[in-house]
């Protein structure tokens, strides 16, 4: 029995424990504490970006929707204008003249012709 707890006592000498690295947990939960920040920042940060340029978007559009309907009202005026135009130097050309008073005929019902 002695030599066995002679052997042990000269085997836990020889036995070397092996410590690979040693974890120092503050520096990892600081790390880790730091990291988290970056990221919510950069969170908020993009979202602020996102919903400025989805309100850019939602400005232009309405924006080119206003254009378009003055747009296609201006093309209505435009050619409402060339076509009164060209009816007005066309009936000048006919000499006609804009009637002031207006004169209205009855017709009875006895008379020859009857419309339909």
């Amino acid at each position: 029995m002695t030599t066995a707890t002679l052997s042990h006592r000269s085997m836990q000498s020889k036995t070397i424990s092996v410590n690979y690295f040693k974890i120092n947990w503050k520096a990892v939960y600081f790390l880790g504490i730091i990291f988290f920040l970056i990221m919510l920042i950069s969170y908020v940060f993009l979202v602020n970006q996102l919903t400025g340029g989805i309100y850019t978007v939602k400005s232009y559009d309405k924006e080119i929707s206003a254009l378009l309907e003055e747009n296609k009202r201006l093309e209505n005026s435009f050619a409402q204008t060339s076509f009164l135009g060209s009816v007005q130097v066309r009936a000048q050309g006919f000499s006609f003249e804009k009637t002031t008073q207006v004169k209205y005929i009855n017709i009875l019902d006895s008379s020859l012709a009857k419309a339909k």
